[in-house]
């Protein structure tokens, strides 16, 4: 199964809209086939969300969307242009490859900063030595995405200064910069301690608002039925089942995605169950 019939568009206005499609995607490492024929479309100002269990190939399909993984087979196209691959069919060289990936922004699971680099050089950095951008423009819109993901003081730290948290928000700061047609975040706060995941989805939330493009491998289900338009449920390097947030999880249809809700509901429950008795020790 894959996507594309629940995100297909119906008249030529959506497909101008469409920003990301995949297209028979598949990739193997060695004999590990990790994903197989998988297909999706992403229109302008979605959000989807994929969600499955560790190693169903979700943060897999998201590094070939721009290529940090190349495609076996398939095709990757942004706002109509092939991703990685010339008209001709021969393969980008870095330099054309590096211009594409601009267009991307992605937001890692372990922030990925440059930790000799200052908070505010951090989010300067491509958009300087990328695009080749002025300074002082650069700079004040640095700023400004600062004051928006809440760390406007923090400008001149350190990245070892940081919680997980202000970690990863400067990290989306550093991707906004680059001012990116489609956002990517491969579960964003799973290498936060849970007291610091709020803040980080709390921006997430307000770009979704905002009408930002996105993909987002997470594991936070009630953030992805509140913020998704669409739910892609993954297992085993495809899609096993693909729809709206509502519908999805008040009644996912495939038993592989019924099984998989039903045990985070019960780790839910045993979390819940638990608390107390840490609270008494």
């Amino acid at each position: 199964m894959n996507a594309m019939e629940n995100s297909q568009p119906t008249s030529t206005d959506n497909a101008t809209k469409r920003v990301l499609q995949l297209q028979g995607i598949s990739k193997a490492f060695a004999d590990n086939q990790v994903l197989k024929d998988v297909s999706l479309n992403v229109n302008r100002g979605e959000v989807l969300c994929l969600i499955g269990a560790s190693g169903c190939g979700k943060s897999t399909l998201l590094r070939c969307i721009n290529w940090l993984e190349t495609p076996d087979s398939g095709h990757v196209i942004l706002n109509g242009q092939r991703f990685g691959v010339h008209k001709s069919g021969v393969k980008m060289r870095d330099g054309d490859l590096a211009h594409m990936r601009s267009r991307v922004g992605m937001v890692f699971q372990h922030f990925a900063l440059w930790p000799h680099l200052s908070v505010i050089d951090n989010i300067m950095a491509s958009p300087l030595h990328v695009q080749c951008r002025n300074k002082q423009e650069v700079r004040q819109e640095a700023v400004a995405l600062l004051e928006k993901v809440g760390l406007a003081d923090k400008a001149e730290m350190f990245p070892s200064s940081l919680s997980g948290g202000q970690k990863q928000r400067v990290g989306i700061a550093r991707a906004l910069a680059m001012k990116p047609e489609l956002l990517l975040f491969d579960e964003p706060t799973s290498a936060l301690d849970p007291m610091l995941v709020g803040e980080v989805l709390g921006v997430i939330r307000d770009l979704a608002e905002e009408g930002a493009t996105m993909v987002i491998v997470t594991h936070e289900m009630e953030f992805a039925r509140q913020v998704a338009n669409q739910v892609i449920f993954m297992s085993e390097g495809q899609i096993a089942e693909a729809g709206a947030p509502e519908a999805f999880f008040a009644a996912p249809k495939s038993e592989k995605a019924q099984q998989f809700l039903a045990r985070f509901h019960q780790h839910l429950e045993s979390r819940s169950a638990a608390a107390p008795e840490s609270s008494m020790s």
